[in-house]
């Protein structure tokens, strides 16, 4: 190993413990029902099933129909499952949820409720087919995403 003028082994030895503990993920879900670990994999798996149809919805990817009605059903599917793990012994690290979530409940209902409902939009749309009605839903339920973010996700 090469020194650095200034540096001892010691000294760069801690310097590298410290970057390699900084590479670290986040925190262990320790609560034994791990309600932040549930809830981040219904997050994900809203963002999964949610990214093809905006890709559609940009002209990214080629609109089909069916495989669109499918990803909007089990949007719908999803969007009434991760609530249910916002208890009030679950802001904890590693969750991202801020405090708002706990301290203004009805707001955090209300968002919720409207994010639900352009699911619900977006599942009609589907079925009517019109690509430029599909195109504002799909805008629809990533302005409700991003407003939730906003106020009851923080930003590490």
């Amino acid at each position: 190993m090469r020194s650095i003028p200034g540096l001892s082994i010691g000294a760069i030895t801690m310097l590298v413990l410290f970057a390699l503990g900084a590479c670290n993920g986040p925190a262990d879900d320790t609560h034994p029902d791990q309600p932040v670990t549930k809830r981040r994999a219904v997050f994900k798996q809203f963002t999964r099933t949610l990214e093809p149809m905006g890709m559609v919805a940009r002209d990214r990817k080629k609109y089909n129909p069916q495989e669109f009605g499918v990803s909007a059903l089990e949007l719908q599917k999803l969007a009434t499952q991760p609530w249910v793990y916002f208890t009030p012994d679950s802001n904890y690290p590693p969750t991202r949820a801020n405090p708002e979530v706990w301290n203004k409940p009805l707001e955090f209902e209300q968002a919720q409720e409207k994010y639900q409902a352009t699911v619900r939009q977006l599942v009609e749309s589907a079925r009517i087919g019109n690509l430029e009605v599909i195109r504002a839903a799909v805008n629809d339920v990533q302005k409700s995403c991003k407003t939730c973010h906003d106020q009851f996700r923080s930003a590490s």
